[in-house]
């Protein structure tokens, strides 16, 4: 750690830190994920040197800024960073985006946990951005053609499929058997309601 502090020191006026720095960087970040004042330490000087935007390019770095600001329950400079930080694992910046989310919730209602449904009401209410979800978020709704075939066969043959019909409904929709079971598990709890 030391050795890295008069590394970053010594390069803190050039224009790119040398990629030993870098890897060093994500290197220890991994290391000391679960020594908690001393990631604090690292977290600071990477963050307080200018050139702190080559750090924030690494997942490994990225992901202990985070967890460094949860700890401290700096939530909004969290997802500052994440909005302003370049890693290319965008699948993971949207997982610690929601992981913020998640904790910020469950400060809040004072529990260890979050049951899947508040997990999805928080999801709902605190969607990534942008610059995390360019292509937007995957739609997991299904198409209206696909929607219209679920419910005519509801409607014609019956609301109750047995396996060998789902299996021939998602082979004909390009979908998975489960999701088919879940349409039609879903279908019959609107129509109680």
């Amino acid at each position: 750690m030391k050795q890295f502090m008069a590394m970053l020191k010594k390069n803190e006026n050039e224009h790119c830190p040398p990629t030993k720095l870098l890897n060093r960087a994500e290197q220890l970040c991994r290391e000391l994920q679960s020594s908690a004042p001393t990631l604090e330490k690292l977290v600071e000087a990477m963050m307080g040197c200018k050139n702190k935007r080559y750090f924030l390019t690494n997942i490994h770095v990225v992901r202990a800024c985070v967890s460094v600001h949860i700890r401290k329950g700096q939530h909004d400079a969290a997802c500052r960073l994440l909005e302003y930080c370049k890693a290319e694992e965008k699948d993971q910046l949207v997982e610690l985006w929601h992981e913020i989310h998640y904790r910020r919730v469950m400060e809040k209602h004072q529990t260890d946990r979050l049951t899947p449904l508040q997990k999805f009401r928080c999801r709902k209410r605190n969607p990534p951005p942008i610059s995390l979800c360019p292509e937007g978020l995957k739609n997991r709704n299904f198409s209206e053609e696909v929607r219209q075939q679920l419910h005519r066969f509801a409607a014609d043959v019956t609301a109750h499929p047995d396996k060998k019909q789902r299996e021939g409904l998602a082979r004909d929709m390009n979908l998975q058997p489960i999701q088919v079971y879940n349409w039609f598990a879903n279908y019959r709890r609107r129509q109680k309601s």
